[in-house]
């Protein structure tokens, strides 16, 4: 059972191709493009009010040399967005409930940043590896300790977002089948556990949603 469960997780393949390939290209072609006309239908408007506003809060605490990566973190952020929501649809795959692929996200922007820092600005970068007013003795432990949270960090960011899709997903699936199964012997209580399937689905969507933005947050700051 807890096989049959786990299946959905599963990179498909069709004719020994893997449709990850696929799954990650579709959300590209979903989102209209955008023109230059002066008036614009009502989706593009939609979303360019998104992206504004996304991008707005994301570096409102950011100086202005890192809103250089306004663009490639926007893309990230509507990337994965896309990929949330696509995953929740029947007979569809979630990408992002595979940890080779957060992971595969995670590391190289994660990488970017310490290695844009250490070039930037050592001094500073090197400085948060020590809190100010650290007691003497306590000073190798703490430069230790800073050292090892900041290479977990991309591990962290492809984890939380690994679980919290896969766990979402397994309890859609257990409460569907809950319900499936009571249909025929207590309607009733299948009709309640349709009505918890729904809010579920809801509350699903709204984590698809901000697990992509603390995603992409945790990552530019």
């Amino acid at each position: 059972m807890m096989a049959n469960l786990f299946d959905q997780f599963m990179s498909p393949t069709y004719l020994g191709i893997p449709l990850i390939v696929l799954a990650l290209g579709l959300p590209w072609i979903l989102w209209p493009s955008p023109s230059s006309r002066w008036l614009n239908n009502r989706l593009i408007t939609l979303q360019s009010w998104f992206l504004n506003r996304f991008t707005q809060q994301l570096l409102l605490p950011i100086n202005t040399g890192g809103h250089k990566w306004a663009l490639i973190l926007a893309s990230l952020m509507a990337f994965l967005l896309s990929m949330n929501l696509l995953g929740l649809l029947p007979y569809t795959f979630t990408p992002t409930t595979q940890l080779s692929l957060n992971m595969g996200l995670a590391v190289p922007f994660w990488l970017a940043t310490v290695i844009i820092g250490m070039r930037n600005q050592p001094t500073a970068a090197l400085g948060h590896l020590l809190p100010e007013g650290t007691p003497t003795p306590l000073i190798p432990v703490l430069i230790v300790i800073e050292t090892i949270s900041l290479f977990i960090r991309p591990l962290a960011l492809g984890v939380r977002l690994t679980a919290n899709l896969t766990a979402g997903h397994l309890l859609i699936q257990l409460i569907a089948t809950a319900a499936f199964t009571l249909m025929t012997t207590m309607t009733t209580v299948a009709l309640l556990t349709t009505s918890v399937l729904f809010l579920l689905t809801l509350l699903e969507m709204a984590v698809a949603m901000i697990q992509a933005y603390v995603f992409v947050l945790l990552l530019s700051l």
